[in-house]
């Protein structure tokens, strides 16, 4: 796991030129990368959720695209359309922005319902259907979604079959005194994203994508991630709990997680520490959680306190 390891420090360094005192959350971009699934940033305005997503793409040397996502737009702006020829007589593809390694959908939530729906098979089959023709995305594929979760005023909050597809949902937050003062010394001449250059290929990911399916994970983790998913479906104030898809996500970011820090067995603090990223935005909660200002990593982190941690052998070398 050596070669996962370098490659997501040499990625974790690149970001951090442009995202200061958010290691936690960088890595969790990378693990999202690492596992083949779509990131969701989700925080106010103005704390770096773009540049996240554009510093990552920007380390890697893969084909990017931004979608900036307005009410006015329509599906095949997205997945592309149709162009008869009238030289040739026949029709042809146009590629929309979808078609792309590294795909930052800025503001998703301001796109229309029916635009939203364009991505589901994108992001869900790696592939779109224009006019009865199917068209293959190229790999790796990430959607890095950004959203404002406080502005209501013309956006259309994303359904949760949408919500499902999403691997990690991340927040940024707001920078500490001194981090805020480095953001203004980083800045004076020009911005750091200027400065980042590719530091891995589309080929060492996919490699490093595979290396990550071969980390070895206890029976007992296993056990541990299917409770603490099942608890969230039967928590009293919880109106719709997290699928099975739920516990695939925290067993793959598992796994990632323990390549990025050399291991190749995957710890309980791996998948406590990935719990409410990969289980918050799948947990609905209902009118008495709302009551009681009862918020989903509040829910995530109680089941944490109550499901009891495995213990043993969990290397995988008896």
């Amino acid at each position: 796991m050596s070669n996962v390891k370098i490659i997501c420090d040499h990625l974790i360094e690149n970001i951090e030129k442009v995202i200061v005192g958010k290691r936690e959350t960088v890595e969790l971009a990378v693990i999202s990368l690492l596992c083949q699934g779509h990131l969701l940033i989700e925080d106010v305005p103005g704390v770096g959720k773009t540049m996240l997503a554009r510093s990552l793409a920007r380390s890697l040397g893969c084909s990017f695209s931004r979608i900036q996502f307005t009410p006015d737009m329509l599906p095949s702006d997205v997945t592309g359309v149709s162009i008869f020829n009238q030289i040739s007589h026949e029709f042809e593809f146009r590629q929309g922005p979808i078609m792309a390694q590294v795909v930052l959908t800025d503001e998703i939530n301001r796109a229309t319902p029916k635009t939203q729906a364009a991505l589901l098979e994108a992001m869900e089959e790696r592939q779109v259907t224009v006019d009865g023709l199917t068209h293959k995305l190229p790999r790796p594929f990430i959607v890095m979604a950004t959203q404002n979760p406080i502005e209501y005023e013309g956006t259309f909050p994303l359904p949760e079959a949408q919500l499902d597809r999403f691997f990690l949902r991340v927040r940024l937050g707001y920078p500490e005194a001194d981090e805020e003062i480095e953001v203004l010394d980083r800045q004076q001449f020009r911005h750091p994203i200027d400065a980042i250059d590719p530091v891995t290929s589309a080929d060492q990911i996919s490699d490093a994508q595979e290396e990550v399916k071969k980390i070895y994970v206890a029976p007992g983790v296993k056990r541990y991630i299917v409770e603490l998913t099942r608890r969230t479906r039967d928590y009293p104030e919880v109106y719709l709990g997290a699928s099975p898809r739920g516990s695939l996500t925290l067993y793959r970011a598992g796994q990632a997680r323990a390549a990025m820090h050399g291991r190749e067995f995957v710890l309980p603090d791996d998948i406590k520490s990935l719990a409410e990223a990969a289980l918050g935005h799948r947990v609905i909660l209902g009118p008495a959680a709302r009551l009681r200002d009862l918020t989903t990593a509040e829910v995530v982190t109680e089941i944490l306190d109550s499901v009891a941690v495995p213990g043993g052998d969990l290397t995988g070398e008896s």
